[in-house]
């Protein structure tokens, strides 16, 4: 597997996971994905793999029949996902994040009902805040929950859903307007629960899931928009009871996803990486192999040292997490570095392959659709720079 993206201080158990899964993505993913991908096919049996490993519960408690790892687990684990493909790991990250927020904030009786089955991928869970006319600017959501009684009507449209179609619990952010002070105190989570499916769902009246978004990549897994039209929720399926909170709640979760997402860039990038190694040791060019040329080694050095950088930030923000550290900073810079070197290190395997690169027949050619995503999910690198740069005014503030 090379020396490349190694983590130290892994236990015994973190190594067999690893290796279990390396095992699963050589020989169940990367031999399908192009071709799944290619004809924006649902990865069916690879999910179905995925459930019998367990890694839909890795990081769900034991006592809820997970497997009660930590976060840094999940992340290298969805590094060797996406090295595969990396939507397969946009199915497993959405569920990842809604079963963290359940558990980090939820009551006790929506942990006994979601968990167990979420850690037996019978429950898939998607997370929705982005709507049509916002994305980072969470301030200007519109979509409304309204209580009546001992229910809230729900009303708007929600945008980007990962597992839109099919996820069957949707963590939806709804703006309440129950008495916080700011826009930000306003905000409440509602635990949806649907059936699988697009079109309006034979479940819950007023709930509709148009069709899938076509996308450049990241095709396989299923985007859409999510449309409620007075869709009534149990007042108890407000995530942790309290209206309210939603904003802290959801934004703990996108905390985790930066991390993923961080994986996510690691993966593509080793997956590129060794894709342009091996056809440069292939590849003959005035009279040997292109890998003899300096210039190839030069740009397979800058490759190399990207991965390998990327793949350590990574490590520390994951590592951070749980150690019960705050790990904003750490976490937006891994987001940012991982996924801005991620497209650099996709391009120059691009180059390195030249003309073969731009045929559907090499499988750089869907890694180089596939890394733009990784530029705006979970914020863009201008949100990212802004993160870390506040974060970095309080931590050197000079005293006046």
């Amino acid at each position: 597997m090379g020396r490349l993206a190694q983590t130290d201080g892994l236990t015994e158990i973190q190594r067999d996971i690893l290796a279990t899964v390396r095992d699963f993505v050589d020989k169940e993913i990367i031999p399908v994905a192009t071709e799944l991908e290619h004809r924006d096919e649902y990865p069916t049996a690879i999910v179905e793999g995925m459930k019998q490993l367990g890694l839909f519960g890795l990081t769900i408690p034991e006592e809820y029949g997970g497997l009660g790892e930590s976060l840094l687990t999940y992340a290298l684990v969805v590094e060797e996902i996406a090295r595969g493909w990396m939507s397969v790991s946009g199915i497993v990250n959405t569920h990842f994040i809604v079963a963290h927020m359940i558990n980090a904030h939820g009551t006790q009786e929506q942990k006994d009902h979601f968990l167990p089955r979420m850690a037996a991928g019978e429950i898939r869970g998607a997370f929705s805040m982005s709507e049509p006319g916002l994305g980072s600017d969470v301030a200007a959501i519109s979509t409304k929950g309204v209580r009546d009684g001992d229910h809230y009507v729900l009303n708007g449209q929600k945008m980007w859903l990962t597992n839109g179609g099919t996820s069957t619990l949707v963590a939806v952010l709804c703006k309440t307007d129950e008495g916080g002070s700011t826009p930000y105190k306003n905000m409440t989570t509602f635990l949806v629960e649907k059936t699988a499916g697009f079109g309006p769902n034979p479940t819950v009246p007023g709930l509709t899931v148009p069709g899938k978004i076509e996308k450049m990549g990241y095709k396989g897994v299923d985007t859409t928009e999510l449309v409620l039209q007075d869709v009534r929720i149990p007042a108890d399926r407000v995530l942790g009871g309290v209206p309210g909170k939603g904003f802290y709640q959801m934004m703990d979760g996108v905390e985790v996803g930066r991390v993923n997402v961080a994986a996510r860039g690691c993966g593509v990038a080793r997956r590129a990486f060794e894709l342009g190694i091996s056809y440069a040791q292939q590849r003959t060019t005035f009279g040997k192999k292109i890998a003899e040329h300096q210039a190839i080694q030069f740009k397979l050095a800058e490759m190399a040292t990207k991965v390998e950088a990327a793949h350590q930030m990574m490590v520390m923000a994951a590592r951070k997490k749980d150690g019960g550290e705050r790990n904003d900073l750490e976490a937006g810079m891994a987001k940012y570095l991982a996924s801005e070197y991620c497209k650099e290190v996709v391009e120059d395997a691009f180059r390195i392959h030249g003309g073969y690169g731009f045929s559907k027949e090499y499988e750089i050619e869907r890694l180089y659709r596939e890394a733009p995503m990784l530029l705006i999910g979970e914020g863009t690198a201008e949100i990212q720079k802004m993160i870390v740069g506040r974060r970095l005014l309080e931590e050197y503030r000079i005293a006046e």
